[in-house]
């Protein structure tokens, strides 16, 4: 704290999880693995993709999406890992904004890859015959790089008017990293502003996106209720459960979080809540929208083969 008649706060106190010491290391070492298999599966998905040249180009997609959650899940996992460890949990006034401003740009970029492959999807199903002149390699460009724009706009704005806040009294987050909802509970200025930004801005990104992704399916659904064939049928509506079922944990936990009214429990059940989608899904987005993809696979399968073929002739 900095003396003087206007007193600010110059760090925080990530309050985490409060539990008991060994609940703390199994919980250190599970995410531990989960961040692991995370790092290992996207960084392998964007390797693959990226070696593997033949991969027709909305597969672009996948390899944003996985880019996307490695930084986003990375903004939060280490620091949470270092405090569960080590018990150090103070984090300077400039570190918090910083986490803040990776994690938001990231969360909001995160959306929009799902709403693309779920319009990808319904273009292949739904119209196979115009699919290449729809699905341009330039507006496929166009549909990666402009979330990000958007995102790193809007998480802008937040960060700034989140930190334009006044902090004068406690400076423990009710949180296991810095989020903008248990900052706010930190100030001691007027945050109806900040409020109102949160519902329009995060309202609309998660409507008009999940708009986009039930609107796609219910299409695809329409047409996959057409195939004769009911292996075929059950094989294309396994593959799309999986699909809505990790992007319905997404948004689900969004809206929960973002949308839900104020209540005296809703921090610690935010809390719960961000470990779904800040740890597991970037864990699960690998497995269910890549190593489910044939292409992916077989391309997988080849690496494999010629890493096994270099192996035995080294």
């Amino acid at each position: 704290m900095a003396d003087g008649n206007s007193t600010r706060v110059t760090e925080f106190i990530l309050l985490g999880f409060s539990v008991h010491r060994k609940i703390e290391i199994v919980f250190f070492l599970l995410i531990l693995v989960v961040y692991t298999l995370t790092l290992v599966g996207n960084f392998g998905m964007i390797s693959l993709i990226r070696l593997h040249s033949r991969l027709h180009t909305p597969i672009v997609f996948l390899s944003n999406l996985a880019f996307v959650g490695l930084c986003y899940s990375s903004s939060i996992v280490p620091e949470f890992l270092e405090t569960l460890l080590t018990k150090h949990r103070s984090i300077s006034f400039y570190a918090c904004v910083t986490q803040l401003g990776f994690f938001l740009n990231f969360l909001i970029s995160e959306m929009f890859p799902l709403a693309v492959m779920a319009y990808d999807c319904f273009v292949a199903i739904c119209n196979p015959l115009v699919y290449v002149e729809v699905l341009s390699q330039k507006l496929c460009m166009r549909l990666v790089f402009g979330p990000y724009l958007y995102s790193f706009s809007l998480a802008l704005l937040h960060t700034v008017v989140i930190f334009q806040l006044i902090y004068c009294g406690p400076n423990i987050i009710n949180h296991f990293y810095c989020d903008d909802v248990p900052l706010m509970a930190l100030s001691c200025s007027d945050t109806s502003l900040k409020e109102i930004l949160i519902f329009i801005f995060s309202g609309f990104s998660v409507i008009s996106s999940l708009t986009t992704v039930l609107v796609s399916y219910l299409y695809i659904v329409a047409a996959i209720l057409r195939i004769q064939s009911t292996e075929g049928r059950c094989k294309a509506f396994s593959t799309c459960a999986s699909h809505l079922t990790a992007v319905t944990v997404f948004y689900r936990t969004l809206i929960f979080m973002y949308l839900q009214p104020k209540s005296n429990q809703s921090l610690d059940t935010d809390k719960m809540a961000s470990v779904f989608y800040t740890i597991v899904i970037p864990m699960l987005n690998p497995m269910i929208y890549s190593l489910r993809n044939q292409e992916v696979k077989k391309a997988l399968r080849k690496a494999i083969e010629k890493w096994y073929v270099l192996s035995l002739i080294n």
